[in-house]
């Protein structure tokens, strides 16, 4: 049976023969995100991230073993578990030996468990994942395999920089947290609870629930009960529509506090918030880009905006995807033997584009970078969501948790 896969921001491509034989030089990346339905701006906007950066940091400068071309494939998986292994299939189907995702680590699970079984059935059609966001810590841990890498910082790294921002602001005495109910958003909650509880005891946590994932409609109720806790700071791992909804419905409850998050930024969120959020609304993730570390880094950006005008810059790691896979490959002598690459891969140190450095940690397939804890503000050089805001960052973890340690035990091929 023929297959018609989804290229780019939502065009089809129907695959000839001819255009297969073309389509075969290059080194093909399978997109497997939501396109449509309620999350489809978060996907949408990581696809265009992740063929600019192919085009203009591999494709523009000669390509991977002396002029192979990366193509991003764009598979809407609905934000569905089944869907997304059904586009595993049709990417393998259609030669395709890398994966991306990051939108639900529930999904994130399900791919990791598909490819570490299709790749010991089928040595000859290997597959790596290549994961951008979904950042339960299972997966780097517990649930470890050889095929897949993180690039984003997990979700205990990601607190444990949180924590020690809010640990040290003596306001802060109640927090109240909130999040999906899903994997990510119960690993946002421990890591918090543990954390907290570490660092100061003295803090009080008024509040710990979880909602179902894309199907709240009002988050008023949610919010109502944030404020009558009492509570002085919000701890949220919310992101997309989620992440909007409860933003806005807490704020229009007139809680005053900071709600910590970590996917606070553009896709409607930062337009929605606009003043309000100004001083409020504090992400932790990879990637500074207010300050930029260099003048490249404000070009690319340009660049970026330029062309896709309704999108940002919201996962600066994207960036370091396509980059450490370039050099993998070009290192490895080979795109399609997928195992070497990936050897290539793990212990991998390179430049980060968006300052310092970043490392493949060999023993579980986690990214090690800095890591940066940023606040909603005007005046900044970059900002996001058509608006007059942007993230200027307040704190810099270099290096954020290298030491910390894992429980992974990688079986090799």
């Amino acid at each position: 049976m023929k297959r018609t896969i989804k290229l780019g921001l939502g065009a089809a491509l129907a695959l000839s023969v001819s255009a297969t034989a073309v389509l075969a030089e290059n080194v093909k990346i399978a997109f497997i995100d939501p396109l449509s339905g309620p999350f489809a701006t978060t996907g949408t906007n990581g696809l265009a991230e992740f063929q600019f950066a192919a085009e203009e940091l591999v494709n523009k400068k000669g390509g991977v073993l002396g002029g192979t071309n990366f193509e991003v494939i764009g598979l809407d998986n609905k934000m569905d578990g089944k869907e997304s292994l059904i586009n595993l299939q049709v990417a393998i189907d259609q030669g395709v030996h890398y994966i991306v995702q990051g939108n639900s680590s529930g999904i994130a699970h399900a791919l990791t468990e598909a490819v570490n079984k299709h790749n010991r059935r089928n040595p000859d059609s290997q597959v790596l994942f290549l994961n951008y966001s979904a950042v339960d810590p299972a997966l780097t841990n517990e649930k470890c395999n050889f095929w897949h890498f993180r690039f984003d910082a997990n979700a205990d790294i990601k607190m444990d920089a949180l924590t020690d921002v809010i640990v040290q602001n003596d306001a802060i005495n109640k927090v109240y947290l909130i999040g999906q109910d899903y994997s990510f958003g119960k690993a946002v909650a421990a890591a918090a609870e543990r954390d907290l509880g570490a660092k100061k005891n003295t803090v009080e946590i008024v509040g710990n629930e979880l909602h179902p994932i894309g199907k709240v409609k009002d988050f008023t109720p949610y919010a109502r009960k944030i404020v009558a806790s009492g509570a002085d700071a919000v701890i949220t791992g919310n992101w997309g529509s989620d992440m909007v909804g409860l933003g806005k419905a807490i704020i229009e409850a007139g809680f005053k506090g900071p709600i910590y998050t970590y996917y606070a930024a553009s896709n409607g969120i930062t337009r929605t918030f606009g003043e309000a959020g100004a001083g409020t609304i504090n992400l932790v993730g990879e990637g500074s880009i207010n300050p930029s570390s260099s003048p490249e880094v404000d070009e690319y950006i340009a660049a970026f905006e330029a062309k896709y005008p309704d999108h940002d810059i919201a996962q600066p790691r994207i960036v370091n995807v396509i980059r450490m896979l370039a050099m993998a490959i070009d290192e490895a002598g080979t795109a399609t033997d997928v195992a070497k690459v990936a050897s290539a891969l793990e212990g991998m140190e390179a430049d980060n584009f968006w300052g310092g450095k970043i490392k493949m940690r060999e023993q579980d397939h986690q990214a090690i970078q800095d890591v940066y804890v940023m606040q909603q503000t005007a005046g900044v050089k970059h900002t996001l969501d058509n608006s007059e805001f942007g993230l200027e960052t307040v704190v810099k973890v270099e290096n954020a948790s290298a030491d910390m340690p894992t429980t992974c035990e990688m079986e090799r091929p």
